[in-house]
């Protein structure tokens, strides 16, 4: 009796199964969410509807720029190879996208052939028309940093009076729909070019909602002085407070981002240093592959529910026979209003709701007769998979990476600095000294000698609370000073003899001086006393 209604309440008790979270994101977007986007024609709105192959491919990296910033310079940099259809020069060279992708061969692929491939994740495209697809081409080549990541290479964006010439496709549109779907976006500016062109603006603003994934490069920075660099900083930071309108400072990595030897050499450190966080954040991309397709769904899956919203109230406002334009009118430009109201009855907060000004322009060409009223099941659906099955997937996410190795992107550039004496601060803080036959510390230690004798030594050696006397006048906080203390006392007997008192000295110096202190003690700096005890 009543079987069906066991039936029902069973399988909405069972969890659902998965074996990986990319699965468990494809079988949750068909089966949840894409029937909530198709019954209130989400796609006509917002964005295409996902495909297998935005689930399963490798991270993306889309470069974006004014013209001759170096954005083709800067995956050449990165891959250490030409890929076919590179053009590099000071007129904007690049005027087509351009996928560079891991392939057994070197070779092309017009857009029109990559958009009917259900292996590349770009079938979507088609919707951008000829005008967009003779100028998209897919680069592949074999390459291992192109094992790990893509790179999009994008045309240079206009100024001045080229920008007032059509490029026959909404470019701002298709930079859009990359950014939903890229994992880094990389905006480069030329030291020598800081002027945001209303087409840069335009295109820096179609990036809203996508900040946590812009980072800024200031290119070029090796042709200027350090006192004009500092200029040009901080105007650059004024010109992207004006478009990126969030109270978070974007990240800035300065530098040079070439194979050339550097014009200015003054901030030769600087720029290796912001270059090394520049490559570890990438390098982190195929690790939080997963988490960010996770994050994007349920961005996705929020404007989805404050659409439905949207089209349910329009389809309630309108009258069933007569007067459906006037309405129609009267309900567009009233849509502040609606948002206001939908608002207010569903909890909602107003940075779910999508563009204003966006939405009013799509819905003037729309026939509000086809919309559809609200249907809860499709959007309780939604609610369950947002609170019970996306915390499954969070979990699975978690054990996905503890199981896999370490993901980094490998190859080309991202070697260079890995290991041997050009790896990033090789040589310099705690690692100075570390290819010398002599201990380090050894040329500073009649100085600390003279400190360690004044301090009452007893059987050659002091206790913590006379070697605290001396520690704290380097005026570094107590818990750096615990650890330089637990780095110094190799021997562990709670007393500093001479040789680990200059160790310590040694390391505040290291401190001090701007450097962060190893977890452990590297063996180059173990006193020559101790070193048959290691």
């Amino acid at each position: 009796m009543f079987s069906w209604v066991s039936k029902d309440a069973r399988r909405k008790k069972e969890p659902e199964l998965f074996q990986t979270v990319s699965e468990g994101l494809r079988q949750l977007y068909a089966q949840k969410l894409l029937p909530l986007e198709e019954h209130y024609r989400f796609h006509e709105f917002h964005s295409p509807a996902l495909e297998d192959a935005d689930f399963d491919n490798k991270p993306m990296v889309l470069l974006v720029g004014q013209y001759s910033t170096g954005k083709t310079t800067f995956i050449r940099h990165l891959i250490e190879q030409d890929f076919p259809g590179m053009r590099i020069g000071p007129e904007p060279t690049t005027d087509s996208f351009i996928a560079v992708m891991h392939g057994p061969t070197e070779g092309v692929v017009p857009g029109n052939a990559l958009v009917v491939d259900p292996r590349r994740p770009f079938r979507k495209l088609n919707a951008f028309g000829n005008a967009f697809l003779n100028r998209f081409m897919c680069a592949q080549l074999p390459n291992p940093v192109l094992d790990s990541i893509s790179i999009i290479d994008t045309p240079g964006i206009l100024s001045g009076e080229k920008q007032r010439i059509s490029r026959g496709y909404d470019f701002a549109a298709v930079l859009e729909w990359f950014a939903e779907r890229v994992d880094r976006i990389i905006l480069l500016f030329d030291a020598h070019k800081l002027d945001i062109s209303d087409e840069f603006s335009e295109v820096i603003k179609a990036l809203k909602n996508h900040e946590d994934k812009i980072r800024v490069v200031l290119n070029k920075a090796d042709q200027i002085e350090t006192q004009q660099l500092m200029r040009v900083y901080g105007a650059l930071m004024w010109s992207l407070g004006k478009i990126i309108n969030t109270p978070e400072v974007v990240r800035v990595y300065i530098g040079s981002f070439w194979s050339h030897p550097l014009l200015i050499p003054d901030n030769r450190k600087l720029f290796e240093a912001e270059e090394q966080d520049l490559f570890k954040d990438i390098q982190s991309l195929p690790r939080n592959a997963a988490l960010r397709k996770l994050n994007d769904l349920i961005k996705r899956a929020r404007l989805a529910k404050v659409h439905a919203y949207i089209i349910s109230s329009l389809k309630k406002e309108m009258p069933n026979v007569f007067g459906k334009e006037s309405k129609k009118k009267e309900l567009v430009n009233n849509l502040g209003e609606i948002y206001q109201k939908i608002e207010r009855e569903h909890q909602i907060s107003p940075g779910d709701f999508p563009n204003l000004r966006k939405m009013q322009e799509l819905l003037q060409t729309q026939d509000f007769s086809r919309f559809q009223a609200l249907k809860p099941k499709l959007l309780d659906t939604v609610d369950d998979m947002l609170a019970n099955d996306i915390a499954r997937l969070m979990v699975m996410v978690r054990q996905e990476e503890s199981l896999m190795p370490a993901q980094v992107v490998k190859g080309g550039a991202f070697d260079g600095t890995m290991n041997g004496p050009f790896g990033h601060g090789y040589g310099e803080g705690a690692g100075e000294g570390i290819d010398d036959v002599e201990w380090v510390v050894g040329k500073d230690k009649p100085t600390y000698d003279e400190i360690f004798y004044t301090l009452s030594p007893v059987n050659g050696k002091i206790t913590g609370a006379n070697a605290k006397k001396e520690m704290v006048k380097s005026k570094l906080p107590n818990t750096v000073l615990g650890k330089i203390w637990k780095l110094a006392d190799v021997d562990r007997d709670g007393l500093l003899d001479d040789e680990e008192f200059a160790l310590a000295n040694h390391l505040i110096k290291v401190k001090l001086e701007g450097h962060e202190l190893p977890a452990d003690l590297p063996p180059h700096l173990v006193p020559p006393s101790k070193r048959r005890h290691e």
